[in-house]
């Protein structure tokens, strides 16, 4: 593929219809011969259930085997792949972003904890709730919207909490000035901004946002902006076969070298080496 390619839900560039959309693990990888290949939803968080079988996913540039029981958090804009093994059942929820922005307050911590891939260990609760989802879809009961967001919330809490509770790293603290310049750097990323320009914007200043940052993250304001660029660099690299000059023009770049600097220093790997490096892995 010359870009990654951007779906809705797998295969489908119309936009979701409903507050969620609900399918088996079944339906939509039997279509494709249990491969699904390397993607990414501009729009759309995702929930995955494996209840039995297996699969092999790919998530950004991490590799992990999926068995029964697995749960695994996909955030907007994460790319990523199955190879499911023939048979395998379980269940995906596909929610709306702007949806599940509506339950993840500023300061609750849940926003960080499901902005980043995950798999763990599911658990009754998880499953009986994945369960009432799909009941609550089939159905054109009055107080249905109502109803299924109310538990995509309750969905999205338990998650966080498996997440949590296995990767406690994974916790930190959200404020609405975070979530701002993280929004604001998700707009932005490729125009190479100054810490000071999205410093303007929020109107703070920059020390003062570093600051926040890093008590947040432990990155500075503009470690955050690098992070961000870099992920890219490795999803553009690892996924699309853009050449490296491509891709350091993609990221606003106007001096390959220069990028090529950029992302060594971040990753200790010329661009080229791990682009090598992900296609060793196969």
């Amino acid at each position: 593929m010359s870009r990654i390619d951007n779906f809705n839900l797998f295969g489908e560039l119309s936009d979701l219809p409903d507050v969620v959309h609900c399918e088996t693990i079944e339906v939509r990888s039997a279509l494709h011969d249990w491969e699904l290949t390397p993607h990414r939803h501009g729009r759309l968080h995702q929930f995955l259930m494996l209840h039995r079988g297996a699969a092999r996913g790919r998530f950004d540039d991490a590799e992990v085997d999926l068995s029964d029981n697995t749960v695994v958090n996909v955030p907007t804009g994460c790319v990523h792949s199955y190879s499911f093994e023939p048979g395998t059942e379980g269940w995906v929820v596909t929610v709306a972003s702007e949806v599940l922005d509506e339950w993840l307050a500023e300061g609750e911590g849940l926003r960080p904890v499901l902005s980043n891939p995950a798999q763990v260990p599911g658990n009754l609760d998880i499953r009986d709730t994945i369960c009432a989802i799909f009941d609550e879809y089939e159905t054109r009961d009055f107080g249905r919207a109502h109803v299924l967001r109310a538990r995509i919330a309750l969905l999205a809490g338990l998650v966080a909490r498996a997440i949590a509770a296995n990767a406690p790293a994974a916790l930190s603290s959200d404020t609405t000035l975070q979530r701002r310049f993280e929004a604001l750097v998700e707009a932005h990323f490729t125009e190479h901004l100054a810490v000071s320009d999205y410093a303007d914007r929020l109107a703070v200043t920059p020390t003062h946002l570093s600051r926040v940052m890093r008590q947040a993250t432990g990155r500075p304001a503009s470690g955050v902006v690098t992070d961000r660029i870099i992920r890219e660099a490795r999803r553009n690299l690892a996924y699309s076969n853009l050449s490296v000059s491509e891709v350091a023009y993609a990221l606003g770049y106007q001096d390959p070298s220069h990028f090529s600097r950029v992302f060594s220093r971040a990753t200790g790997l010329s661009p080229r080496a791990f682009r090598q490096q992900i296609e060793a892995r196969g």
